[in-house]
């Protein structure tokens, strides 16, 4: 999936989170709002460290793995 198309997937589960927040609290977010397997394979592969918005989220996710 380009990752463009997959950041704006995983935004749709992370409606609502409260920035700053680490990586764990993104994934609780998003399988709190029943994210699929998809997107929290993707919010797997980003750094473990604290986001202060969505565009750093969204950096991470758009970098090579």
């Amino acid at each position: 999936m380009p990752q463009q198309a997959e950041f704006i997937k995983i935004q749709k589960f992370l409606g609502g989170v409260h920035y700053p927040a680490t990586k764990q609290q993104l994934m609780d977010h998003a399988r709190g709002k029943k994210a699929d397997k998809d997107a929290i394979n993707a919010l797997q592969q980003i750094p473990d460290k604290e986001y202060g918005g969505p565009n750093e989220v969204s950096r991470a996710v758009a970098k090579p793995r």
